[in-house]
């Protein structure tokens, strides 16, 4: 047997849980086996009801003594909550509950006559983190038994929610033309200057763990492989500890040829579009689990609503005006900080990019025109953020193409070009006007899932004090 996403019957399981209560009604008297947790486990004497749960859904198992061998039915009936379970039986049709006059009847449920199990494993208790309780520990607790908070619908949900959205993107930039690359994340020297950089031993040579794919992406365009996007892990040695930094995050990135900053933000503009649409389309079954969780909590409940194309474009120095006339502290040159960013999203609380920052500070890479000018003379740069309401959610921006640019960039920032001869070599022989983006894959989620903090959707985070699980 086969559906229609690919799926096939394994060892333990000749039919997914899903396949039986969305198609019971042309399975009821075949015998088939399935496999899952045991939500919750009831009956005395002679029978007992085993609700049991796998990725695609619910179902109750019907088991009587006389229907199997005693050792299998007491062990069923004993069996401690979480157990995974094989059962093999008939597909039956529930008897539906009774129903008032003039109300219509309820969808048919199905259940599965055991005439066979096995415990696969049996689970410790009490358990650590309720799956289906009410869930009173926080988020620490929870991560450190992720392996049990994931089996809550709407932690699950989230992450289902996560591999559509890297599948959406993914989709989208290949469409645009652009090929996924690999770039490594063992480095000799960093992509972006600064000290955020985890140092470590490569054999007998010095390295660190990459902080960006920036620089080997554009060592990629500058191959003529033109567009280039990579979906992988970045790590920087922040001493942050809020809801919306990570000390490892995935992002997208991308990189292109021939094109400038106002290219690249329209790339990203259209993939954000392309994603929040086909979720809409295709996905709405996980929205409203997290929704369902979210109305159980008191909780506002969340919807996807596809952003209009073009996002606004926010000019830095309009920015700072913004800000100033909302009651702001901020001066030209200033760094637009979260309280400031409230502002800013009083009028715009959607997605926004905020565009041409002082060159001052924006890495060595970003490209700069000398007649581009800020209000106090200052120069800006070819660089942009892209923010969701206070949120920033993507750094990116034009590339400086020009090498004798590239090393007097360096200089101004205090590094040394010699140590950037790995990168700065491959401009001296021909390089395109190029540019591209970094774009937080959590961030991303955070927005669709309504989740408070970033490690709501991030499997195993990595922060200041977590290395475990």
């Amino acid at each position: 047997m086969r559906d229609s996403s690919g799926w096939h019957p394994t060892a333990f399981r000749s039919h997914t849980i899903g396949q039986i209560v969305s198609g019971g009604a042309d399975l009821v008297g075949e015998e088939v086996s399935i496999a899952g947790y045991a939500e919750t486990v009831r009956g005395r004497g002679a029978i007992a009801f085993i609700m049991l749960r796998d990725g695609t859904g619910h179902i109750q198992a019907f088991a009587k003594k006389d229907n199997m061998e005693e050792a299998t039915f007491d062990a069923l009936q004993s069996a401690t909550r979480e157990s995974t379970i094989q059962v093999t039986g008939p597909v039956a049709q529930k008897r539906p509950p009774k129903t008032k006059e003039g109300e219509a009847p309820p969808a048919p449920e199905f259940e599965i006559q055991v005439t066979s199990a096995v415990i696969l494993s049996s689970a410790d208790a009490p358990l650590p983190v309720g799956v289906i309780d009410d869930v009173n520990v926080g988020l620490d607790i929870r991560l450190d038994n992720r392996y049990l908070d994931l089996r809550r619908a709407h932690v699950n949900a989230r992450f289902q929610m996560r591999s559509k959205v890297l599948q959406y993107g993914r989709d989208h930039l290949i469409t645009e033309g652009f090929a996924e690359i690999n770039s490594p994340k063992i480095i000799a020297a960093a992509a972006e200057g600064g000290t955020n950089l985890f140092p470590m031993m490569y054999f007998d040579t010095p390295a660190f763990l990459s902080q960006s794919p920036q620089l080997y992406k554009q060592l990629a365009i500058l191959g003529g492989l033109e567009r280039v996007f990579e979906i992988g892990p970045a790590f920087r040695a922040e001493k942050h500890d809020t809801y919306r930094h990570l000390n490892e995050f995935i992002s997208f990135d991308i990189e292109g040829a021939w094109m400038n900053d106002e290219d690249v933000m329209c790339v990203q503009e259209r993939m954000i579009h392309h994603i929040w649409t086909q979720v809409a389309a295709n996905d709405q079954n996980l929205i409203d689990v997290i929704n369902e969780y979210k109305t159980s909590q008191g909780e506002e409940t969340i919807s996807v609503d596809i952003p209009q194309l073009p996002f606004p474009r926010i000019s830095y120095c309009e920015a700072i005006v913004i800000v100033q006339n909302g009651g702001g502290e901020i001066e030209w040159g200033d760094d637009i900080e979260s309280h400031h960013c409230d502002i800013i999203a009083a009028e715009y609380p959607g997605f926004h990019f905020l565009p041409r920052w002082p060159m001052a500070m924006k890495p060595f890479y970003i490209y700069h025109n000398e007649d581009e000018k800020g209000a106090t003379g200052g120069q800006l740069s070819r660089g942009f953020d892209l923010n969701y309401g206070r949120d920033e959610m993507t750094s990116g921006g034009q590339r400086e193409h020009r090498v004798d640019v590239l090393e007097q960039n360096l200089r101004n920032m205090d590094l040394d070009p010699k140590d950037f001869t790995f990168y700065t070599d491959g401009f001296r022989y021909g390089a395109p006007p190029h540019a591209g983006w970094g774009l937080g894959v959590a961030r991303l989620l955070m927005v669709l899932t309504g989740a408070g903090n970033v490690r709501e959707v991030v499997l195993f985070p990595r922060d200041r004090s977590r290395v475990t699980p």
